[in-house]
């Protein structure tokens, strides 16, 4: 599957942001997306990551379909989740978790959008090195953020394609035939990667 990161023009004003600033910046909205509670602070956060997306470039991107495929995807889990949070704690707590989830999302596009991945994963190193002493490998916490954002998309696109496939089956209301294809496929793809890491010996525990 096609990774939805890419870098886009250059002269989108958040791609003029060096990569540890925008790695910061998401950090620290998202910090604040979770300290935050309530459904009117989490549409406000929406409507900032919904901006965020607007001065990344990602709408004028020749690739704007596959970095906005992630959103796509999203919309069948955050329906299932948002019916789910509004039969347990009604319409506000849904709105809460959904919003700043959309928002959450947002802001990732944005920065995944407007920075490249190795400038980003070299942020991420530069970052860490001064915890190299204390037994921190820059470069595995780097390749795990590089899993995570390939991760991401992957799972949301299974999720999606699961439940398509429920739904064909007249299943679309069996959490079961949702839940056990979709963690059989995750796992399998988390056993393929970790056997293609072993494979060029990227697992392996230095001697």
């Amino acid at each position: 599957m096609t990774v939805p990161v890419a870098q886009v023009a250059r002269v989108a004003p958040l791609a003029r942001l060096s990569p540890g600033w925008k790695l910061l910046g998401l950090a620290l909205f998202g910090i604040a997306v979770i300290a935050v509670p309530g459904w009117i602070p989490a549409l406000v956060a929406t409507g900032i990551g919904l901006a965020l997306t607007l001065v990344s470039g990602v709408w004028g991107s020749s690739r704007r379909r596959e970095l906005l495929r992630p959103l796509r995807a999203f919309a069948v889990v955050g329906a299932l989740l948002f019916a789910f949070q509004l039969w347990q704690h009604g319409w506000e707590r849904a709105t809460e978790v959904v919003a700043g989830l959309l928002a959450l999302l947002l802001a990732a596009i944005a920065v995944t959008a407007s920075t490249a991945v190795d400038d980003m994963l070299d942020a991420i190193a530069r970052a860490l090195s001064p915890l190299r002493p204390l037994g921190v490998d820059p470069e595995r916490v780097a390749l795990a953020f590089s899993l995570a954002i390939r991760s991401l998309p992957l799972a949301f696109a299974v999720a999606r394609d699961t439940r398509e496939a429920a739904r064909a089956r007249g299943l679309e209301r069996s959490l079961r035939a949702f839940a056990v294809p979709f963690a059989l496929r995750m796992v399998l793809h988390a056993r393929d990667t970790g056997a293609a890491l072993h494979a060029r010996g990227l697992g392996d525990e230095p001697a």
